[in-house]
């Protein structure tokens, strides 16, 4: 069983910066770690994605701007967002995909104002 706990969200100015972190509870090495976000009244949407060879892949909207990173050693993922965009308003989710279960974490929220 791995738990996940977000932390980092806020408010931030547009063209600002913030960096999300997600605590794991057990070892991640190996998982599919990744970062989803829900703006009010849309769907989830996947934003970025670490593969366990640190391979990354990240949502046309946010590339360039974010990058998803690991510490294995701390058990940690982290979501450095720049450039921040008021569309980029949403509740952040920390998902893990780890010998076929997948994990979530309660979320995280992100203001851009303008």
């Amino acid at each position: 069983q791995v738990q996940l706990v977000e932390s980092g969200g806020g408010l931030v100015q547009v063209g600002g910066s913030l960096r999300l972190s997600c605590a794991a509870s057990g070892s991640i090495f190996s998982a599919w770690m990744g970062w989803f976000r829900q703006a009010p009244g849309k769907q989830r949407e996947l934003v970025a994605r670490i593969y366990s060879g640190d391979s990354t892949s990240y949502a046309d909207s946010v590339k360039g701007r974010f990058t998803i990173s690991r510490d294995n050693a701390k058990n940690t993922v982290y979501l450095q967002m720049n450039s921040l965009k008021p569309e980029d308003t949403a509740v952040y989710y920390c998902h893990a995909l780890y010998r076929g279960m997948d994990y979530w974490g309660k979320g995280t929220l992100v203001t851009v104002s303008s």
